[in-house]
């Protein structure tokens, strides 16, 4: 007993426990509120089950698959080129559990309203546990409304898509009961400027959509690589054309894409992400020649929501951690999170992640609403359209901070690689730069107010439902509006612009359907007065302790 206590040279204490096999769901207030604000609370049992799982199991599955990172091989080892990606089993675990629960296909198969609310939060919960994984998803959830525009087509891989079957193997489409589908549109010269895209697309017999083509060119950027086919941008003689081609050719043959190598990335780490050459690679035009951007638009407006709902589920992934953390741990004769300066932080942190979230389900009930058949069906539409470009490029700015914040909240503990704040921070920037960056998104707000008008006209709709609540913020609302009568000089004011908009539909969604404690902070913090530099910077007049309760992890 005296060796053993000779070479013990101390004690464990006031350390809190981990934040693990607890549900995601049922402790998380916030998530609760929106989903019926938005009408999503039909699907709670599903969510519940969910939760379960991205709280326990998912969420050591996404340790594992972020640990043991996916590898390429070229060739088996017979010679034969296969292009396979090979993962750990944690990531098929994730991918599994995803899309036998509907993630995928829940809007396309749901006609009730909520049903990409519901989607979106279950999404939500997944990318807590693993947001790499939520890559090939989101394409896959994505590509749906690409893939419709062409009936023939349409008609043989929507089912694959939608079957709720995961199938990893590398195998031909046709042989499979599910199937995944990712994107590949960047390339070396161009980036986000598409239209500068070199990779040329020749009919091998007939023309136009639905048609078969071959492909040869390069891919800067191919998402997740292992997908049973992706959709690609090529050059046709009528102009930049959208195509669906597969891994297979349908008479059993590997088609004519080369991987290769897989990108080794600041984070994101259980996704493969790739590059490309296409060298007689088959594939089926989507829609009018021509007219590939008009197609892929749709894709791409999906995964830009996406992206809001990563992000928001990396936001509240942090200040579940942060609150967790310093609710069980003290420092000078006080909890951590009791400590008054703490409190103003953990507040802070808690508002930007409810509103992030709030932001994110308003958008995905207008794009349930814009898909039933109502009087402002329409007017839901333009809404998403424009607001979706400020939500992506706002939240996806917001959460690189965020995450860094609740790091130094919980100290060094959040710092090493068995937390999963390292993860969640390194994670954070890519939304910003996938699918278009910052400037990208802003640049896309301008062009929909020049192209479509009415885009505006509907944001400002939105916005005056919330009028006669808070003086502070009508009158943030009418500068906004001053600021769209010099259309010269907006692209040069575009981030400051778009930044107001952010905040100021944040502020409009909160005050109408939110908690009253939780609007009149952001109010009082985002629009009232001068913007902060930094988190913690909340009116001393603020109820810090109720707005920590409400995001509390309910465990």
């Amino acid at each position: 007993m005296d060796d053993l206590l000779m070479s013990e040279t101390h004690q464990v204490f006031n350390q809190p426990t981990a934040l693990e096999d607890y549900n995601s769901f049922t402790s998380d207030i916030p998530l609760q509120h929106w989903l019926k604000v938005f009408y999503g609370d039909w699907a709670v049992d599903r969510l519940q089950s969910y939760g379960e799982q991205a709280g326990g199991s998912l969420l050591k599955a996404g340790f594992l698959a972020n640990e043991n990172a996916p590898t390429f091989e070229t060739h088996d080892r017979f010679g034969h080129r296969v292009d396979q990606v090979n993962f750990h089993p944690a990531y098929h675990q994730l991918m599994n559990a995803a899309i036998t629960a509907d993630m995928p296909a829940l809007p396309w198969k749901q006609t009730k309203k909520g049903a990409h609310v519901a989607r979106a939060a279950m999404e939500y919960l997944h990318m807590q546990a693993d947001a790499g994984s939520g890559c090939p998803l989101t394409m896959t959830f994505a590509a749906v409304p690409a893939i419709s525009h062409q009936s023939d087509i349409a008609e043989i891989w929507l089912p694959k898509i939608l079957s709720g079957v995961y199938d990893p193997r590398n195998i031909p489409w046709y042989d499979k009961k599910g199937v995944t589908i990712g994107m590949a549109m960047t390339e070396k010269q161009g980036g986000s400027d598409v239209r500068a895209n070199t990779t040329i697309a020749t009919p091998l017999t007939n023309s136009g959509g639905g048609q078969k083509y071959s492909l040869t060119g390069h891919k800067w950027f191919c998402s997740a690589p292992m997908c049973d086919a992706f959709l690609v941008l090529a050059q046709t003689d009528g102009g930049l054309s959208c195509f669906l081609v597969p891994r297979w050719r349908e008479d059993g043959s590997k088609n004519g894409l080369y991987f290769q190598r897989l990108k080794n990335k600041l984070g994101n780490i259980s996704n493969a992400s790739s590059e490309v050459e296409y060298r007689d690679a088959h594939g089926w035009m989507l829609g009018e020649e021509g007219r590939g951007v008009r197609t892929i638009i749709e894709m791409v407006s999906m995964t830009r929501f996406d992206c809001m709902v990563g992000s928001s589920a990396l936001m509240r992934a942090s200040v579940a951690q942060a609150i967790h953390h310093t609710s069980g741990r003290s420092a000078f004769g006080k909890n951590l999170h009791q400590q008054p300066l703490m409190q103003n932080v953990l507040a802070d942190l808690a508002l930007e992640s409810e509103a992030a979230l709030a932001m994110t389900l308003r958008v995905g009930h207008a794009l349930d609403m814009s898909q039933q058949s109502s009087a402002d069906a329409e007017q839901q539409g333009l809404f998403a359209r424009i607001a979706t470009a400020v939500g992506k490029y706002w939240i996806c700015k917001r959460a690189p901070h965020l995450s860094y914040e609740a790091m130094e909240a919980i100290g060094g503990v959040g710092y090493v690689e068995q937390n999963i704040m390292s993860r969640i921070y390194r994670e954070a920037p890519v939304n910003a730069i996938w699918e278009g960056s910052g400037n990208i998104q802003c640049l896309d707000v301008i062009r929909a107010i020049q192209k479509e008008p009415a885009c505006l006209e509907a944001f400002f709709a939105e916005l005056n439902l919330a009028r006669g609540e808070n003086a502070a913020l009508d009158n943030h609302i009418e500068q906004l509006k001053s600021q769209f009568d010099n259309f010269a000089e907006l692209e040069v004011r575009g981030r400051t612009v778009v930044d107001h908009m952010a905040t100021a539909l944040q502020a409009a969604t909160l005050i109408r359907f939110g908690d009253p404690e939780i609007a009149q902070a952001y109010i009082a913090s985002r629009i009232s007065g001068p913007a902060a530099a930094s988190l913690g910077s909340l009116p001393a007049e603020t109820d810090f302790m109720a707005i920590i309760k409400r995001a509390m992890p309910q465990v």
